[in-house]
């Protein structure tokens, strides 16, 4: 475990790493995108556990920046770590505090799980609509940061390579 950030193209659902991290909505219920992704690979453990959180820690929803762990299910991963990425056009001036703390939660999420290792799809720049360029910035800020004081291995796993290179050239490779 070396604190190493790692940048490449793939699917986050075949992922073996101790956590993979689900860009979900508050209900934690699935949805589209990386999070219909995972909860179909997943299967219905995933769910479950989501619903008891819901009746027990979020019965309205887990808040935007906020992250909670579930089983893997069967994904190749141990956990999946759900976090809430702020929706751009609804979060005024809030966004870059709301997506970092997003990257921030879920990274302390697996530190007190005892992973060494997570995975990150982008998080809010889908259908939440967070700039790319910008989002990539303040993944690469808050990561960094976070593996200072608490060294873990983190990759950034992007769905194709234009996505990819993006990242790169917003963050300089994020290192």
């Amino acid at each position: 475990m070396s604190g190493q950030i790692t940048l490449k193209t793939g699917d986050i659902t075949k992922e073996k790493a101790c956590a993979i991290v689900n860009a979900a909505n508050s209900s934690l219920m699935g949805g589209g995108g990386v999070d219909g992704a995972i909860h179909r690979a997943g299967g219905p453990a995933i769910l479950e556990e989501a619903k008891k959180i819901r009746q027990t820690r979020y019965p309205d929803g887990l808040p935007t920046g906020e992250a909670v762990a579930t089983t893997a299910g069967n994904l190749p991963a141990r956990y999946v770590i759900h976090t809430v990425g702020p929706i751009y056009r609804l979060c005024d001036g809030d966004c870059p505090d709301l997506l970092a703390a997003a990257y921030r939660n879920s990274l302390r999420v697996a530190y007190d799980l005892g992973c060494r290792d997570i995975v990150f799809p982008a998080i809010s720049t889908g259908v939440y609509g967070y700039p790319r360029e910008e989002a990539a910035k303040i993944a690469c800020e808050s990561v960094k940061t976070f593996v200072e004081k608490h060294p873990m291995d983190v990759t950034f796993i992007f769905h194709n390579p234009d996505d990819l290179e993006r990242f790169r050239i917003a963050t300089g490779e994020c290192r």
